[in-house]
């Protein structure tokens, strides 16, 4: 594949450009802090946050049904400026997107699954708009991934072909599901090997990156 080919760069944010926003881990970090009850907020963990995701409720409307459904000994402030204070982004790997933007005049897209509020916090924190063009979050169009539709959608708003596009994503499911739409999918797992795998599909840094 020639970098000709290419069009378009997709990639999550989450587990590719910074840490996870609301994870499995970052719950577990708060369950701990906050001396909650595990087992409780998961199971109602589970039952909302795929509302939460695609944009259908609020974080606060979140919290009210996961977090502060009995009275508790800290406010949401507090626990929201805990939640938000766990973001950290990964700066090889957002500087390698931006990189591979300008050197190869690509358009790039976030497609990603998160509520609004924490993809905006990240969108700030992290000034993903600088080389983002466009945003294709859950919380914003009501779709979430494993969901081929979300997908289609990137597609139609950049209008690209799937074979001129290249996404990259840390879940395997995510990029097998992007692959069946005839995307070139990256399974990533580390800066060193997303490049590597860029490299094969013809985006080579200028002077090796």
């Amino acid at each position: 594949m020639s970098a000709a080919a290419v069009r378009a760069l997709f990639v999550d944010i989450g587990g590719v450009l910074a840490t996870n926003g609301w994870d499995t881990d970052s719950r577990a970090a708060a369950v701990e802090h906050f001396a909650l009850d595990a087992r409780d907020v998961d199971s109602r963990h589970r039952m909302m946050f795929e509302l939460f995701e695609r944009g259908k409720i609020s974080w606060q409307q979140y919290l009210d049904r996961v977090v502060f459904n009995v009275p508790r000994p800290f406010t949401a402030d507090e626990f929201t400026r805990f939640v938000l204070a766990r973001s950290r982004a990964y700066p090889e790997m957002i500087e390698l997107v931006r990189a591979l933007k300008n050197q190869y005049c690509l358009r790039v897209a976030a497609v990603s699954n998160e509520g609004r509020e924490l993809t905006m916090h990240r969108v700030q924190k992290f000034d993903l708009r600088e080389f983002i063009d466009f945003f294709i979050s859950s919380c914003f169009v009501h779709l979430r991934k494993p969901d081929e539709e979300i997908f289609r959608l990137a597609l139609d708003v950049d209008q690209v072909q799937p074979e001129q596009v290249i996404y990259v994503d840390d879940r395997p499911m995510f990029v097998q599901v992007a692959r069946s739409l005839g995307i070139h999918g990256i399974i990533h797992t580390g800066y060193e090997s997303t490049r590597r795998s860029l490299e094969g599909l013809g985006l080579v840094l200028s002077g090796g990156g």
